[in-house]
């Protein structure tokens, strides 16, 4: 018994070591043949939107970003705190770390 609560130890620590180091890490993507780019940490939280100036008007451009950077990303946090509180629900309060930020099933092409 001591072994698996010993691996489990483990486990948690490298799982911690791990969200960290995602932080760290960044991916980009880009849509409609580059006129909007989207980049991301490994944690899922959108870091960066741009809207090429071919598309909006040069003057609405860096609030447009704005709105939706900051809409994209209250979006993410409401569906982690509800993933947060289903698996909550699940394991029966349990703190098991990285459980309530399950990743997304499907994910868009990370170029």
């Amino acid at each position: 018994m001591g072994d698996i609560l010993k691996q489990a130890q483990m486990m948690q620590s490298k799982m911690e070591s791990i969200q960290k180091e995602l932080g760290n890490k960044r991916v980009e993507t880009s849509v409609g043949g580059g006129m909007v780019k989207i980049a991301a940490d490994g944690q899922q939280n959108i870091l960066d939107i741009k809207i090429s100036l071919e598309i909006v008007e040069p003057e609405e451009a860096g609030m447009l970003q704005d709105l939706l950077l900051a809409g994209v990303q209250e979006a993410i946090k409401r569906s982690r705190e509800l993933a947060a509180k289903e698996m909550s629900a699940l394991t029966g309060g349990m703190n098991l770390p990285g459980v309530g930020a399950l990743p997304p099933r499907h994910q868009g092409k990370i170029n």
